[in-house]
């Protein structure tokens, strides 16, 4: 084990969304000495303390090097595409997590910090907020939500086998910083989708679907809770990542000055899964159904035992992301980088 003041600390997917910015936090920490930031293809990005590891964790590849002699490995690595091919996304998020948390216990890792999600909780209430013991069983036709809720089964397993690892299971809601706009447009919109449609003159109406009532939270702010649970030796368990104001038509009206227009379920749904037939969407439709069924989370615990104060209200999150959105903002790292923007401007 490492001194107090300088810790090893693996992060694995951390030129991703999150991973950047729980890189930069622990970065900024003194009680860090290392970090070993793990992802698939190198950035040249880098920050103090950062020595990068290329793995992919889709393939069989031995992590023991990598992680031997870490004092926590904070897991954020997770593959959102191809949604079409489900057994890709399985083999790199449930079968490399397993290989990451059994790896981890036996090159005697003490701590093992998860990223998990809110994708993760059964169906829940959209007029109150639930607590970290709400049932995590996901909805099952979505990928992400069946692999998400699968993961936590395998953590209840992995704990019970290995009682001297300490496990923290981070749920943040929907995570969203200027930096992830050009990634998330790929992942959720599809790189055909043209940057000029986001601009709030383009978008007269917000939908008012039944259900379309959810939370979201400053990656930033995400990542001082999860470098909080990581190098917090009394953290351990599920915490909620929440902020507040609850994101409803009402408050997507207000930050692109539309109005609300009421809509039954299918007449949203609908043209969401023609474009998804026709490959002109790369988000499955079953992921929408699965955002309606999502309950709201109270983040009570993560405030009170992380002391946990977010700096940014959910409105402001929001703000930010949909500004850089119509210019395309992209980050320094591959997951990050505004390529498909840079293919447009060339042809144009």
């Amino acid at each position: 084990m490492t001194t107090s003041k300088s810790r090893r600390v693996v992060v694995t997917g951390a030129s991703g969304n999150v991973g950047t910015s729980v890189v930069r936090a622990l970065s900024r920490d003194p009680d860090v000495g290392t970090i070993v930031g793990v992802s698939r293809r190198r950035p040249e990005w880098t920050v103090d303390k950062v020595e990068w590891v290329s793995a992919d964790l889709g393939k069989d590849e031995d992590l023991e090097p990598v992680l031997t002699g870490a004092d926590v490995v904070v897991h954020l690595a997770w593959l959102f595409q191809p949604a079409r091919d489900p057994l890709t996304t399985w083999e790199t998020n449930v079968l490399g997590s397993m290989r990451v948390f059994e790896t981890a216990a036996r090159v005697g890792v003490p701590a093992v910090v998860y990223s998990s999600s809110v994708g993760a909780y059964s169906p829940g209430p959209k007029d109150q907020f639930v607590p970290e013991s709400w049932p995590t069983h996901g909805w099952p036709t979505a990928a992400y939500t069946r692999e998400k809720a699968y993961l936590e089964r395998v953590l209840d397993g992995f704990e019970t086998r290995h009682p001297n690892v300490r496990v923290v299971r981070m749920r943040p809601a929907f995570l969203f910083k200027a930096e992830s706009a050009a990634e998330q447009r790929r992942l959720f919109a599809g790189p055909l989708f043209p940057y000029a449609l986001a601009r709030p003159s383009m978008i007269p109406v917000v939908p008012d679907v039944p259900g379309l009532r959810v939370q979201a939270v400053h990656t930033d702010d995400a990542a001082d809770a999860f470098r909080v649970a990581a190098l917090n030796e009394n953290a351990s368990g599920a915490y909620n990542l929440a902020t507040d104001p609850v994101v409803d038509a009402g408050l997507l009206s207000e930050l692109l000055g539309a109005r609300v227009v009421r809509l039954p379920t299918w007449a949203l749904r609908g043209p969401l899964s023609a474009a998804w037939r026709l490959h002109l969407a790369p988000a499955d439709p079953d992921l929408f159904d699965a955002v309606l069924r999502l309950p709201l989370m109270d983040a009570t615990r993560a405030r009170t035992e992380l002391n946990w104060t977010p700096t940014h209200d959910a409105a402001e999150t929001l703000s930010e992301f949909l500004t850089a959105f119509q210019k395309g903002t992209g980050g320094p790292t591959p997951p990050l980088a505004d390529n498909t923007h840079a293919k447009e401007l060339t042809a144009s």
